[in-house]
């Protein structure tokens, strides 16, 4: 597995993780990605015992990009803190199919999960069980029937930008648990994490992370 460094110091690292790879392990038994950067560390670092290796988010198995692990646990605590308070700022570029009916805003709905089939669905209205999700987008450009838009969730909800999207009849290119009639050649879906932003754990400055999509997309920002 590709280990693609963005940033790392003593106490995060920041890399890219590749599409279709989960972030941890989960019932398939494919490899994962924080397994993978674990034994990256052990054996770069000739560590003779365990590596620690805080997961402070996750990204959706079909989705590549930027993800920040914390190295150390206090990291761990005050980055956990940070997401607590929406100070953790995320932002995806996605490809979707057709055009938004308003170039930006603010999308709100409420996400149900469906866990046995690792669904969720986005409603307009407030649901039983229901959480509330919210995202801000623009859109960047337009190509055919398809979109390029950047995505700002201010919640965290599971599948939340798939499902937000799905639900306003856009669903993202090759997602076709969420909609997309067909999947892409590669069967990866056009999500990608692009930037993080927060304040550094330790060193109390903030903390800019960025990195475009693949090159092979067919819209770039």
């Amino acid at each position: 597995m590709t280990i693609d460094i963005v940033y790392e110091d003593n106490h995060i690292i920041a890399l890219i993780k590749p599409f279709n790879v989960p972030t941890q392990g989960d019932s398939s038994g494919d490899p994962d990605f924080l397994s993978a950067v674990k034994n990256f560390i052990k054996e770069r670092d000739e560590k003779p015992g365990q590596v620690y290796l805080g997961m402070v988010h996750r990204l959706d198995r079909p989705v590549g990009g930027l993800i920040l692990f914390a190295k150390t646990s206090k990291a761990a605590s005050r980055l956990s803190k940070t997401i607590r308070e929406r100070s953790f700022r995320k932002e995806y570029i996605a490809i979707t199919l057709g055009e938004p009916p308003t170039p930006r805003g603010p999308l709100v709905h409420y996400i149900t999960r469906d866990n046995r089939r690792n669904v969720s669905r986005a409603y307009k209205v407030e649901k039983p069980n229901s959480k509330k999700a919210v995202l801000s987008y623009e859109v960047l450009k337009t190509k055919g029937k398809t979109t390029l838009i950047r995505i700002w969730p201010l919640t965290g909800r599971q599948h939340q930008i798939r499902a937000q999207f799905a639900s306003i009849g856009h669903p993202i290119i090759g997602d076709v648990k969420y909609g997309a009639p067909e999947p892409t050649e590669d069967g990866n879906i056009l999500l990608w994490s692009a930037s993080i932003e927060c304040n550094h754990p330790i060193k109390k400055e903030t903390l800019t992370l960025k990195t475009a999509p693949p090159l092979y997309w067919p819209l770039q920002p």
